[in-house]
């Protein structure tokens, strides 16, 4: 298996992460990678992966060390998660849900064009959270999906109205990861107002516990990849919420959002991880060093050795951009520093299928069995794609956008006027709205 050092400069790493990413890997051979096969047969969720995870202390990486966590940054958590992808996809994809949550909670609080009353509102919100995730050991989770809409273009159809004391939710979450399992879910809801249609302005997060009463986790799962993340659907039927549970103050969301576009590509380095492991599989495989396979050395075919540098360069160059990616994360970052953001994410997600199915071919036949991983990683690569709101097909789209119109053409940009343009950033000025 690769190590760290195989594609990381290590000397822009603070020794705290090489630390981290050295105990997830040793994790990751110990106990994640044996369990995978489990998790994925059973479509069962990495409960004991969890465990491990929060007897690490790796609940609270993206949490500020004031409050107990270890203070990661957007990279170094990047970094973190790739590593956990390489041994169990479904256990980085869900643990990316739970640092969502603290990552939104920690960088939307830093952004720098929020008033002192804005952030001495947020302050106990979140404290409040980070206390759960430290003390409590609390796993969060962060179902946005709705089902045949994507929230960046309509407002969510998950609604919240005020009431005394705090909200009631009515609504449905499609795909909720970690259903059932998580200690809490981060709902993304539109505040609606008598007279007043729906507007991303009203977007609002509230923390709902698992048990809440009028919740309840619907449904089957069997898909094809990501087996373990039991994203199962989320009904909220009259859910009351605490005025104490939002995760931010009214409208810090979509003041936030817009300039923190970094926040949207978290989904990557699960597949960044899905990638590595692939490619490890191979030249493993090909060096006949598989446990439980004959140790068949098969180097010295040619058109291997071709496969297996074709994978390489493929695997280097799209980590190279993705590392610069997580390197720029940053409010108010430059347009070119989106549009680089913005392919490092169609690279990865269109990379992971790429190499997943090099790698079979350049195998052969013994690695499609189930007993072996890269028959699972093939699968699991599958997903990357097509999860929302950047999508292969989204991110082509703005990454043109951007390429060839000016900073003042975007909002009249020929577009599909139900599609996802409006999460495209748009600058200093930008703002999630519809284009009309």
């Amino acid at each position: 298996m690769s190590d760290i050092a195989d594609y990381y400069d290590l000397s822009r790493l603070r020794p705290a992460v090489i630390k981290v990413l050295r105990r997830v890997n040793e994790l990751g051979v110990e106990k994640f990678a044996p369990r995978a096969k489990a998790i994925d047969d059973d479509a069962s969720f990495p409960v004991e992966n969890y465990k491990d995870l929060a007897d690490e202390g790796f609940l609270g990486l993206c949490i500020p060390e004031e409050y107990g966590g270890l203070g990661f940054s957007m990279w170094e958590y990047a970094m973190v998660g790739a590593e956990i992808g390489k041994y169990c996809g479904a256990t980085a994809l869900t643990f990316n849900m739970h640092n969502s949550s603290m990552a939104w909670s920690r960088f939307a609080y830093e952004m720098p064009n929020l008033t002192p009353e804005e952030k001495a509102a947020f302050a106990p919100l979140r404290e409040r959270q980070f206390k759960r995730a430290i003390a409590e050991r609390a796993i969060f989770s962060q179902p946005i999906s709705e089902g045949g809409q994507n929230w960046t273009s309509k407002p969510n159809q998950t609604q919240c109205r005020k009431v005394d004391g705090g909200w009631l939710i009515n609504g449905f979450k499609k795909f909720a990861s970690l259903a059932g399992y998580c200690d809490y879910y981060t709902i993304v809801c539109t505040e609606t107002f008598e007279g007043v249609e729906p507007r991303h302005e009203d977007t609002m997060l509230f923390v709902v516990h698992k048990d809440a009463p009028g919740l309840s986790v619907k449904g089957d799962w069997d898909p094809l990849g990501m087996r373990g993340t039991n994203s199962r659907d989320l009904i909220l039927k009259d859910v009351f919420v605490a005025e104490d549970d939002m995760l931010m103050p009214r409208g810090i969301f979509n003041k936030t959002l817009s300039n923190w576009p970094h926040m949207m590509i978290t989904l990557s380095p699960t597949y960044m991880g899905v990638a590595q492991g692939a490619y490890d599989f191979t030249v493993e495989y090909l060096q006949g060093k598989t446990p439980g396979q004959p140790p068949i050395d098969r180097r010295m075919f040619a058109t291997k050795r071709i496969a297996v540098s074709k994978m390489y360069a493929r695997l280097a160059s799209t980590r190279a951009l993705w590392w610069q990616a997580f390197s720029e994360a940053k409010p108010f970052p430059s347009k070119a520093e989106v549009m680089r953001m913005y392919a490092a994410q169609y690279n990865v997600m269109e990379a992971a299928q790429e190499l997943a199915a090099l790698a079979i071919r350049t195998c052969g036949g013994q690695s499609m069995l189930k007993s072996l991983p890269l028959e699972r990683m093939y699968r699991d690569s599958r997903c990357g794609a097509l999860m929302l709101p950047y999508t292969s097909e989204i991110m082509e789209d703005y990454i043109g956008v951007l390429a060839l119109y000016e900073m003042d053409e975007l909002e009249t940009a020929p577009g599909d006027m139900d599609g996802a343009r409006t999460s495209l950033w748009r600058g200093d000025a930008g703002s999630i709205k519809s284009i009309r």
